[in-house]
């Protein structure tokens, strides 16, 4: 067995252990305590280049765009990615922010089921704008926004992911 091998087989013996251990099963799974995500807020290093790549791209409607109230000249802006969730976004003028990155603890990317005719109507649209993305499986667009914040948008349903329910 290689090291790579032997590697895996660990990773996966880990995964087995805690599935053992706290996945419950669906009939035997509490309800959450949650609601649901009412908003997931990211950055935006310039609100109309934000607005016309969520809402003229990706056809998200912008909902409401008022000042920050934790920050003077900071605008909190909201689209609606349907279901009742948002996605909001900051601005801070004046502030030197570096550029988006990956870090332990961060936002990997945030995953926006989608109808699959939309998909395709918005994967060409992506194609259009020379926006580049990675396609996974014939369901999952992966590409970043214009501040580099990673975004895939799925066709597969809320609460499956792949084919599996993961809900």
């Amino acid at each position: 067995m290689s090291i790579v091998q032997d590697q895996a087989a660990r990773f996966e013996a880990q995964r087995a252990l805690l599935r053992e251990r706290y996945l419950q099963p669906p009939q035997t799974r509490p309800a959450s305590s949650a609601r649901g995500l009412h908003h997931t807020a990211l950055l935006s290093g310039n609100v109309e280049r934000t607005i016309e790549f969520y809402q003229g791209l990706l056809e998200f409607p912008l909902t409401e765009l008022i000042e920050n109230r934790d920050y003077a000249g900071s605008s909190h802006f909201f689209f609606d990615i349907g279901n009742r969730n948002l996605l909001a976004f900051f601005d801070f003028p004046g502030l030197d922010l570096e550029p988006y990155r990956e870090v332990l603890g961060g936002l990997h990317h945030i995953a926006i089921s989608i109808e699959p005719q939309r998909w395709e109507h918005l994967r060409a649209k992506l194609i259009d704008a020379g926006v580049e993305f990675a396609e996974h499986s014939e369901v999952s667009l992966y590409f970043r926004d214009p501040d580099g914040a990673r975004i895939e948008l799925i066709a597969d349903p809320l609460g499956e992911m792949y084919g599996a329910q993961v809900l």
